[in-house]
């Protein structure tokens, strides 16, 4: 495609504790894309081109990165050079904190690089991982824009009862409330439900965000109603390193001694699912996302078996063909499994609020 008519390149950073996953982003489609693991203890580095294909990846150079903010330089000029020189529009950053303030993504200043650097201790696992490479990119170019996409964001939706503890409403006020997180992952799925499941885009939703962290989010007309995660991205649904509601040692002794962590995990899921099913007056469908939610058949069989007094009839044959649509046609709750995309939605949201 000729740069002259091409549209605007948004490159997005996705850093976590060890890693960092970056994509390029023409438009809806991304050409360029890679991440790098094991950052502080072994880190390699993968890529691939705009069809899919493995290219040799960003050379992570003599001396390797110990936190994941010191590989944007290796990745911002091995991206340059790939995409022939062509400059970049922006760059869009996954933040997992937005606090009170930021029910919308923001562009990036000194001002809200401070702000955020207060929310630390609120998601100290996340957020200064989060932050550093936006600062980087600030030290390595401060003329490209950036923007901070914030996890918490689209449940800024949910209503005051969802959103408060039981505690003295000054601190509701103060900001002590039920956050909720993986906004990023929702707010995608939400964006694709009218072309992937039309009968229920608009109808009370809950949606199953499990990979190594874990969620669900109950949605009507696609916006947030409730949530399982609360004021810290620890509460909910148990996880990969995290407890969610049981106690940490509950869920130490299932793994080591009783072999039944499976089963807890499903469990807990179809509990939310109900649960969230009575914040929404009823359910007309569940949708499974993110690495677990989307490839794990007998995950997603057991927690299908579990909501069936909710009106959810699996069609076990369509999940373990990992179809789109993994429930009975005469199902009066439909279930869906659809792929999870949190850097085009920040890609999407880089875009825009550059061209705005």
């Amino acid at each position: 495609m000729n740069a002259a008519t091409s549209e605007p390149l948004i490159g997005v950073i996705n850093a976590g504790s060890s890693s960092v996953k970056f994509s390029f982003y023409e438009g809806e489609q991304r050409i360029l894309a890679g991440q790098v693991d094991g950052i502080g203890a072994n880190p390699s580095a993968s890529a691939e081109g705009p069809k899919g294909e493995r290219i040799a990846p960003p050379d992570l150079g003599a001396k390797p990165p110990t936190v994941p903010s010191e590989v944007l330089p290796a990745i911002l000029p091995w991206a340059r050079e790939q995409l022939g020189g062509r400059r970049l529009e922006a760059l869009g950053h996954r933040v997992v904190h937005g606090g009170l303030r930021y029910s919308r993504p923001a562009r990036v200043t000194p001002e809200l690089l401070a702000e955020l650097e207060a929310l630390v201790p609120l998601a100290p696992l996340h957020e200064p991982h989060n932050l550093a490479p936006i600062k980087m990119a600030m030290s390595l170019n401060p003329g490209l824009p950036q923007v901070a996409c914030f996890d918490t964001a689209f449940h800024r939706t949910a209503p005051e009862v969802e959103q408060a503890f039981a505690l003295p409403y000054s601190y509701y006020e103060e900001g002590i409330r039920r956050y909720g997180f993986h906004g990023l992952s929702y707010e995608y799925i939400a964006s694709v439900l009218p072309k992937r499941a039309p009968e229920i885009a608009s109808g009370r939703i809950v949606v199953a965000h499990l990979g190594n962290g874990c969620s669900a989010c109950a949605m009507q007309g696609r916006v947030s109603i409730a949530t399982t995660m609360g004021f810290t991205a620890l509460d909910g649904l148990p996880m990969g390193t995290r407890c969610g509601e049981l106690d940490a040692g509950v869920v130490l002794h299932l793994i080591q001694q009783k072999k039944m962590a499976a089963d807890v995990f499903c469990y807990r899921v179809a509990g939310h699912i109900a649960s969230l099913a009575a914040a929404l007056g009823g359910l007309d469908g569940v949708v499974f996302t993110a690495g677990v939610g989307e490839n794990a058949a007998a995950v997603r069989s057991a927690i299908c078996r579990a909501c069936e007094w909710l009106g959810l009839e699996l069609d076990e044959s369509a999940n373990r063909e990992h179809k789109e649509r993994i429930s009975m046609p005469k199902s009066r709750v439909a279930a869906y499994v659809i792929k999870t995309d949190e850097n085009l939605m920040i890609a999407r949201h880089a875009r825009a609020l550059v061209a705005s």
